[in-house]
């Protein structure tokens, strides 16, 4: 009997692929982890300018409930004690988000909870909704909708808000605290010197290579390993045979400004349609650097086509049909881990990620779930 050169070879070194290739090399496996890009971390990867730890694929702010996921990254990295607490431009006016009490007072100057409940209540959609728009009203009602949600939907999701379906808003939470935190978790934080030197820990002693495109090389890459753990979108995986599932993508526009401060705060949302981004992001607040100058980013939802990166599943019912017969094909693939955001088509907090591919491998190994 033949004996390969690893137990698991691991497409994609974003969360997933990284923390189950961490969790099998301590439990004394061989892995190979590959990834098409020429750098580690996925879309938390992170990378130095002017001093500042810059997130190159959109801000990510870690938070976790979880105390085994918690403990896990704090093996990788020390974490800083930073809350995230957005706020968002709407007509030159300036809220906070979450919607909280402080947005309220923003909005109607109302300073009780029950002046604030009583002023939701008054605008709600009554009825059952049957997209996105009525899902909202009935929600938060008309002004927090058409001040904060209805134009910056448009530009998330290159849609009308009437022509997306009501689950894509499941829940808008409504704090009636002076609380501006977005999170709600118990551990939240930016690691330390940035997600690239979080996950160079977490690949010690681990064999990585970059620029490698599994799917051009598929035949030779899987006769290496006893079994694959895919990260990739699910899809691509099975040549689009089914047809292929619809993403959001995004553009990021990098500027340095020659100032010590831009705007104040790490996110600020941009929810009318003066702007054509959807918030600018300085880097600098997630970890406190001090410089000279600032890097700020701007995001611009758009379609994912040709070699766009893809971020957010869109979740009709169409695509989610799509995706549960590509999971029968999934469930039919011998020696095929199917993990991570892509490959499961949703869109999945870190820790969640992280939760997912700790399970998958207990599950591998028949241990508890986390």
């Amino acid at each position: 009997m033949t004996t390969l050169p690893y137990d698991y070879l691991i497409v994609g070194c974003g969360l997933f692929g990284a923390t189950f290739a961490r969790l099998a090399t301590d439990a004394g496996k061989h892995c190979l982890v590959i990834d098409r890009r020429p750098h580690i971390g996925g879309n938390c990867y992170t990378e130095k300018q002017e001093g500042i730890n810059v997130h190159r694929y959109g801000a990510h702010i870690f938070h976790t409930s979880n105390k085994a996921v918690w403990s896990f990254v704090n093996r990788f990295a020390e974490f800083n004690n930073y809350i995230n607490s957005p706020k968002a431009i709407s007509d030159g006016k300036l809220y906070s988000l979450p919607f909280n009490m402080n947005t309220f007072y923003e909005l109607w100057q109302t300073r009780t909870p029950t002046e604030a409940r009583q002023m939701i209540e008054d605008q709600r959609f009554l009825g059952e909704p049957k997209n996105l728009e009525e899902q909202a009203l009935s929600l938060v009602g008309k002004d927090i909708y058409e001040t904060l949600i209805r134009d910056y939907t448009r530009k998330q999701w290159g849609k009308d808000p009437r022509e997306l379906p009501a689950f894509i808003i499941k829940r808008l939470p409504l704090r009636f605290t002076y609380n501006n935190n977005y999170f709600t978790d118990r551990y939240q934080g930016i690691p330390i010197g940035g997600y690239t030197a979080l996950f160079e820990a977490m690949l010690e002693g681990i064999e990585v290579r970059l620029n490698v495109d599994f799917l051009d090389a598929r035949p030779q890459l899987t006769s290496m390993a006893r079994k694959v753990v895919y990260t990739g979108c699910i899809d691509q995986y099975f040549h689009y045979e089914l047809g292929r599932l619809e993403y959001r993508s995004l553009d990021f526009e990098n500027s340095i400004e020659e100032l010590e401060n831009f705007q104040g705060n790490a996110v600020i949302n941009y929810c009318d349609t003066s702007e054509s981004f959807t918030r600018i992001i300085e880097h600098k607040h997630f970890e406190g650097a001090s410089s000279a100058v600032t890097v700020i980013t701007r995001e611009y939802p758009k379609a994912c086509s040709g070699d766009a990166i893809p971020y957010y599943p869109i979740n009709d019912p169409a695509n989610q049909s799509l995706y549960r017969r590509y999971q029968e094909l999934a469930h039919s693939s011998d020696n095929v881990i199917f993990g991570g955001r892509l490959s499961e088509y949703k869109y999945m907090d870190m820790h969640v990620v992280i939760e997912s591919a700790m399970n998958r491998f207990r599950s591998e190994t028949r241990q508890p779930s986390a």
